[in-house]
């Protein structure tokens, strides 16, 4: 598969259970593999329901790529897209996948007339932020991350 054209498309449900792969290796990667608690039912659940979108890379029939997003909204600025992750499979990092995903994410913000995107990267993770300082991207270090996690019942 190292010479597969690369198809970048929207995901649709049926991609789901890659996607969801996808996302634990990236957890992986992240040292945090316990902290992926939703479920690929959860994943079709809110993709149905609008919630998010995501795009794939797709090489010879398998996905190894993909970029998860979803609209949000900034007071300052207007319509947001917000990238929530964004992986290619070790095997297939360096052969300008990702620059064709992030690229596509961009496009999709400009289709949804975003004035701004959006996302967060570990600062530890020097790979990834070398390949957003080529986008001339802007990487906030003064603003603070702020959560509650809520248990289900």
């Amino acid at each position: 598969m190292e010479h597969s054209e690369i198809l970048i498309r929207l995901g649709t449900k049926e991609d789901l259970p890659d996607v969801h792969k996808l996302v634990y290796e990236l957890a992986v990667y992240e040292k945090a593999p316990e902290e992926l608690v939703a479920t690929v039912e959860d994943y079709h659940r809110d993709f149905e329901a609008g919630i998010f979108e995501t795009l794939v890379a797709e090489a010879g029939g398998d996905i190894i790529g993909m970029a998860l997003y979803y609209m949000t909204y900034s007071t300052w600025k207007g319509r947001m897209l917000y990238l929530e992750d964004f992986v290619v499979q070790e095997p297939h990092r360096r052969r300008g996948i990702g620059r064709q995903l992030f690229e596509a994410f961009l496009n999709r913000a400009r289709e949804k007339e975003c004035r701004l995107a959006k996302w967060q990267v570990l600062d530890w993770n020097e790979p990834a932020l070398d390949f957003y300082r080529k986008f001339d991207a802007a990487i906030e270090t003064n603003w603070w991350n702020g959560k509650i996690f809520f248990e289900l019942c």
